[in-house]
């Protein structure tokens, strides 16, 4: 018995030591990150704007994947599928992680299989509108959200397809306030905000960026509101959901953070947080991701990330529970 304990320290006490001597020699090759979308978006112009500054505090090359499908499924499966060594890493938010598992039946995952190492962007929303809907604030819009759904024509609001971040959104605004609304989804933000200027939807809520402000400044689209819980830089004249009485409390913000593996040693883990902090920090990754009308939060302790990751699950799961959201 104690041949066999004495075994079982030295393996143990083997394997804690060749991790810690593995790990730190990491990276000793280029570093993924995998994004999720195809090049263009708004994901991978994030990942492009920091992955050489990345790459400078990692001492290795850190290349970007493009690979979309199945709302984000297909290379989330992809980093689940390679080894658990840091050496990929996955660029994502929640609606890749915790929304496409319950939506998607394509998506075996759940979001427990990740573990976010660090934020880089949070994503203000804003309710775009077509340029003629009569509502200049979260009360107004309710009014005439009554109003449609009383004469038979309930307010519709587009998304990027069924159980999206948007979708829920949408959902849970007309469940919050008792009144009916309809969901027209899209393949993408580009139709939705399309049909959005030929006034065939009436509200759109997104992340936005400096095209979108200046289709509200031309009078293209119309903004009733923010989601924040305060107003934004960009859309300093209108007023956030949040002020109005029929919706107040109603806040919500998208983000995008580089997970792992949940199994990756905590070294690796560790040396992935400091770059990724490093990063943050940068002023140059700071300046390129602001300009985009993103907001860059201060690095976060890895376990203040793991509260945040776990907190955003359980709410999101929430309300795809309270819709009744059924995986397609």
């Amino acid at each position: 018995m104690k041949r066999s304990f004495k075994a079982l320290s030295g393996v143990l006490v083997g394997l804690v030591l060749s991790g810690a001597v593995w790990a730190e020699g990491f990276p000793a090759k280029p570093v993924t990150l995998m994004v999720p979308y195809p090049a263009g978006g708004v994901s991978d112009v994030i990942a492009r704007s920091l992955n050489t500054v990345l790459a400078k505090y990692l001492g290795q090359p850190v290349l970007v994947e493009n690979l979309g499908g199945a709302s984000g499924g297909i290379a989330a499966q992809k980093v689940l599928n390679n080894p658990a060594d840091g050496y990929t890493v996955f660029q994502g938010s929640p609606n890749e992680l915790i929304l496409a598992p319950l939506s998607n039946t394509a998506v075996k995952y759940k979001p427990q299989d990740f573990r976010l190492v660090q934020m880089i962007t949070i994503n203000p929303l804003v309710m775009l509108a077509r340029k003629d809907l009569p509502a200049s604030n979260g009360d107004e819009l309710l009014a005439y959200a009554k109003k449609s759904a009383a004469e038979g024509k309930p307010m519709t609001y587009a998304s990027v397809g069924p159980g999206s971040l948007y979708h829920l959104l949408g959902e849970h605004m007309a469940q919050v306030t008792g009144v009916a609304m309809t969901h027209i989804p899209y393949k993408g933000g580009a139709p939705a905000v399309q049909d959005l200027m030929g006034g065939q939807v009436d509200i759109f809520m997104t992340p936005y960026g400096k095209g979108q402000v200046q289709m509200v400044e031309d009078g293209k689209l119309k903004a009733p509101a923010v989601l924040s819980a305060e107003r934004q830089e960009l859309f300093k004249k209108v007023p956030t959901l949040n002020e109005s009485k029929a919706l107040r409390g109603f806040v919500f913000e998208t983000w995008a953070g580089y997970f792992v593996r949940k199994d990756t040693p905590e070294p690796v883990v560790q040396a992935l947080h400091k770059a990724l902090s490093e990063v943050a920090n940068d002023p140059t990754v700071r300046q390129a991701l602001e300009a985009q009308a993103m907001i860059v939060p201060q690095p976060q302790p890895l376990a203040a990330l793991s509260k945040l990751y776990t907190d955003n699950t359980a709410k999101y799961q929430g309300i795809a529970k309270s819709m009744n959201l059924q995986p397609q």
